[in-house]
């Protein structure tokens, strides 16, 4: 069994270097599917002192466009790296990225609803997430959001019944998320930074922390040098193929505040 280093493990010469934080939303900055105050006011003073922070998240469009708007951050890569937003609020304009054009996007909901059925009709206790309405390219199926978590058998049952349909899937910490392509949140997280932000990530990866809790963040763990995982990762390591170097020692919010203690801590 692999065991995790703890965050206190984390060499201050690396925190100082950091210029930009990335962090997974759900059981990452939320406890119980709220995010407390703490979690902003820790945001807020990372940004205060110059970085830069992106939620990377499997959320919808919908929520993408409310985040890059109203919270403290620089922007949003949404549903699994579909897409990014960025708000200016200078020129009160929307910046969008999409990972596929509208037509495709449009025709790729429509083989998703088929997949939709199979895996409803299938599988029992689970149903289409309640932020379905507001996304743009993916399916999300609800294991563990708003109803009672389901056998890990399921859960593998619909990952295949994605799979058998040639979508990719990914499961987070309350939904299995599918969509046609190949793209993650790695991929779509370079893009925004280069073509948005003008930051070759190739280069500069060392300069940025991400934290994540589940295996859709595996793409994000496997590459960044200064990767971690909140504590609640490890209900859910053994699905991860790429795991974090750090693992904070508090779950979920309180592991975020951990994590950017540290980083404030280094660079005051």
């Amino acid at each position: 069994m692999t065991t995790l280093q703890p965050l206190a493990g984390w060499p201050i010469e690396h925190r100082r270097l950091i210029r930009g934080l990335f962090a997974d939303i759900d059981d990452t900055l939320t406890t119980d599917g709220r995010i407390p105050a703490r979690v902003f006011q820790a945001m807020e003073e990372l940004r205060s002192l110059g970085l830069m922070i992106v939620p990377i998240t499997g959320r919808p469009a919908g929520w993408c466009d409310m985040i890059a708007r109203t919270w403290p951050v620089d922007g949003v890569v949404g549903e699994n790296g579909a897409l990014a937003f960025r708000y200016d609020g200078e020129s009160q304009t929307m910046l969008r990225l999409y990972q596929d054009p509208s037509v495709r996007r449009r025709a790729n909901m429509e083989r998703l609803a088929v997949i939709r059925d199979e895996v409803l009709a299938e599988i029992p206790g689970v149903q289409v997430a309640a932020d379905q309405p507001y996304r743009e390219t993916d399916l999300a199926i609800d294991f563990n959001e708003d109803v009672e978590g389901i056998p890990d058998q399921a859960i593998d049952e619909i990952v295949a019944i994605y799979e058998k349909h040639g979508a990719t899937a990914k499961v987070s910490s309350i939904h299995v998320n599918g969509w046609f392509g190949s793209y993650d949140k790695l991929g779509m997280t370079k893009r925004f930074l280069l073509d948005v932000c003008g930051i070759d990530l190739e280069s500069e990866e060392q300069a940025y922390v991400f934290v994540g809790d589940s295996p859709n963040d595996a793409p994000m763990f496997g590459y960044f040098t200064n990767s971690v995982g909140v504590a609640n990762l490890e209900e859910l390591k053994d699905r991860c193929p790429q795991l974090p170097a750090w693992l904070t020692s508090r779950e979920r919010s309180d592991g975020f505040v951990e994590l950017a203690a540290a980083v404030l801590q280094a660079i005051r």
